[in-house]
């Protein structure tokens, strides 16, 4: 990557996470709680959760997921197609969202394939795995999922049972059942991954 292409990047995730941040203070201030009602829902600081809401952080997947359970709505919700507008969408003019911190080796992003707004059941990305990277523990929801390993060698996790998984391979579970994955290879992972209803 370049370092305009890195500067790209860098001004879309802080552009992204401002968006995030209103949203966020707009749901909280609509339910009528305080910054310390959210954060002690969320297991977060107060200070963090302001972070977040001013844009100046830009949260892992993991805490968005509690922080929209705290503000009772779909973590999509905290996403609209600003960032995705029409029909198709361009490589590389995706939202991406960082679990953990991709750039410097280890974590989670997921690119989005799929605009999140009103009315759309399907939720599908790409997710990007560095080495030594993997899902946030096993996780269970409502819904169904199926990937597609499109680079790198990982390991799937349902329930208590593992599959060493390469390019090519594919899966399909319900999403009730624990799940989660890491990346067992020295280089970036890619899953095509796609789930319904959307989880977040």
């Amino acid at each position: 990557m370049t370092l305009p292409e890195f500067k790209k990047l860098e001004s879309a995730d802080s552009t992204r996470a401002a968006h995030v941040g209103v949203t966020l203070r707009l749901r909280r201030r609509g339910l009528d709680l305080t910054l310390d009602q959210v954060a002690s829902r969320a297991g977060c600081s107060e200070s963090m959760l302001c972070k977040i809401e001013t844009g100046k952080v830009n949260p892992s997947i993991t805490l968005l997921r509690r922080l929209a359970q705290a503000l009772q709505v779909n973590i999509a919700a905290l996403f609209d197609d600003a960032f995705m507008p029409g029909i198709v969408q361009r490589a590389g003019q995706r939202p991406r969202l960082n679990d953990g911190n991709l750039r410097h080796g280890d974590g989670v992003m997921l690119e989005r394939l799929v605009p999140h707004a009103q009315g759309i059941t399907l939720q599908a990305d790409i997710h990007e795995i560095a080495p030594g990277g993997a899902s946030d523990g096993l996780i269970t929801h409502q819904g169904e999922e199926m990937g597609y390993v499109l680079d790198g060698i990982v390991e799937l996790i349902v329930d208590s049972q593992r599959w060493r998984l390469e390019p090519g391979d594919s899966f399909h579970f319900r999403s009730e059942r624990p799940h989660g994955y890491r990346n067992l290879g020295d280089r970036t992972a890619r899953i095509l991954w796609v789930n319904t209803p959307p989880t977040f």
